[in-house]
């Protein structure tokens, strides 16, 4: 990935790469800034392999910072901003992350939290004046600009982790190689289909999916817009005024948007590719945008332990006469190897029911200190998806269950059995599951089912409040049902199987 970075501006040096309002940055200026952030990061000890994390908001000195990381190399990790101060406290701790980059715009207060907190977090950098942390955009403006020389580092070598919730105990840090990130840009520029002119708009946490079209988008001399974070209004106006081409959008985003009062008001013909991934879409919603915007949509399918395209639906295989074809997460993408295993590693025939397994150099080294999850995950060298999907005869794969209990709500995992853990500790809870349920916006929304106990009484909103402040708004139950007992197993533990069913009309298909 550095040595992709430094071509990609090298190659399209005069050629406009960021847009900060309304100046724009060529190709050239973004290497000189990211040549200061690199120099900044010397003067203060930050060099190869040094354990740095970041949380911010998006803005394009995000982008200057990930460059400074990749060119370093740091091994990089991004806290997800939307979390609770003891999730990322944890993944500060077990990633033994040393220096903390963060916005004081939104996070400056948490920042300092976090440092108390957190023993071995020894500086923070500020994107910005700050009484807590020292200035990181300041200081590097005092150097000034050098070429840039991408660091001699081993294929295999960790450049950072991704933290990835568990559905038992704590979370774990999917640790990424050098390869893998390479990986993942190869394809993306091999198999993904994108403009001719590439004007590309980011609205999605660069934390997340958002930052994975950045490097891409350079080598193909485009240029990136960053918006802070999702704003409807805000987005339908930077596509008018850039005439942006590309963005990237979970399905609630695109609902959010297909729905907005004025959309009609704005000029969105120059977009050309809509990408669209992290959870399930709904197929009649994606047929309205289909007749609506024409055929611009892709669909990406992957996981953070195999980077976002384990298999692609292109634009032209989105039939609208068909929903079952919309209801797919297209076909396997030919850099990898992608099969339907059974609990003996068998491939299952077509039409069966098989987990998601892959071979490849997408695939992730492992869990950062976690042997056994390791293990488990990649047994019979396999990575093992949790993914339950059938493939028809033209290789089109369908998911219809989850081997995990996780719930995609709104394009982000969430984890039930960090919400029961929390709910679990109210005086009145006896007995909590919680499920995702079918939500038209968010694709599943959380739900929890709670049993109370003898005489005792406590509010949803009681509950929501409780799982917000403990782990953040996307965990927080969207409904909570009071109910006076749990389905239970042959084993005697709760059956989320039979749970669901309750609320997904008994249909074969339990997740979106």
């Amino acid at each position: 990935m550095p040595n992709l970075l430094v071509a990609a501006l090298q190659r399209h040096a005069d050629k406009p790469a960021v847009y900060l309002g309304d100046e724009v940055l060529t190709a050239s200026q973004v290497a000189a800034q990211m040549s200061k952030y690199v120099q900044a990061y010397a003067s203060l000890g930050v060099g190869e392999h040094h354990p740095i994390a970041m949380l911010s908001k998006n803005r394009p000195e995000v982008l200057f910072t990930m460059g400074a990381n990749m060119l370093t190399p740091c091994r990089s990790t991004s806290l997800h901003p939307m979390g609770s101060a003891d999730d990322q406290a944890y993944v500060l701790e077990d990633a033994e992350i040393e220096t903390l980059v963060f916005d004081p715009s939104a996070f400056e207060e948490r920042a300092g939290e976090l440092r108390d907190r957190v023993p071995g977090l020894k500086t923070l950098l500020s994107l910005g004046p700050s009484e807590v942390g020292v200035d990181l955009i300041a200081l590097a403006e005092t150097f000034a600009p050098k070429p840039l020389v991408a660091p001699d580092v081993d294929p295999e070598d960790i450049s950072g982790f991704t933290y990835t919730g568990g559905t038992t105990g704590a979370s774990k840090g999917v640790m990424q190689t050098y390869r893998s990130g390479a990986t993942l840009t190869q394809i993306q520029l091999a198999e993904w289909e994108w403009p001719e002119e590439t004007r590309f708009l980011i609205a999605t946490p660069l934390s997340h999916a958002g930052a994975a079209f950045f490097v891409p988008t350079l080598l193909r001399g485009g240029s990136i817009v960053v918006l802070p974070g999702f704003d409807p209004t805000a987005v339908l106006e930077t596509i008018q005024k850039y005439k942006i081409t590309a963005t990237m959008l979970v399905p609630t985003m695109l609902y959010i948007l297909m729905d907005h009062p004025k959309i009609d008001e704005y000029d969105l013909s120059s977009l050309e590719t809509v990408y669209y991934g992290a959870s399930a879409i709904s197929p009649t919603r994606l047929k309205e945008a289909i007749e609506k915007f024409g055929h611009i949509f892709f669909q990406f399918f992957g996981q953070s332990e195999c980077g976002m395209t384990i298999s692609v639906l292109r634009k032209d295989e989105h039939d609208v006469n068909d929903p079952e074809r919309l209801a797919t997460c297209g076909r396997p993408v030919p850099w990898l190897n992608v099969k339907l295993l059974d609990d003996d590693l068998n491939e299952v025939p077509d039409g069966e029911p098989g987990e998601i397994c892959v071979r490849g150099p997408l695939v992730m080294k492992g869990y950062w200190k976690k042997p056994e999850q390791t293990a488990e995950a990649l047994a019979g060298d396999w990575l093992h998806t949790g993914d339950i999907a059938k493939k028809d005869a033209q290789g089109f794969l369908t998911i219809v269950d989850r081997k995990k209990d996780m719930i995609v709500s709104g394009g982000f995992n969430v984890f039930p059995r960090e919400i029961e853990d929390v709910i679990g500790t109210h005086p009145a809870v006896g007995q909590v599951a919680v499920i995702g349920v079918p939500d038209e916006k968010w694709g599943e929304a959380v739900k929890a089912v709670v049993v109370l106990r003898p005489d005792q009484t406590v509010s949803e909103e009681e509950l929501y409040e409780l799982v917000k402040e403990r782990k953040g708004a996307t965990h927080a139950p969207k409904s909570v049902d009071f109910v006076d007992a749990i389905p239970l197993s042959a084993l005697g533990k709760p059956d989320k199987k039979a749970l669901r069913a309750q609320y997904w009309g008994g249909g074969s298909r339990m997740v979106n």
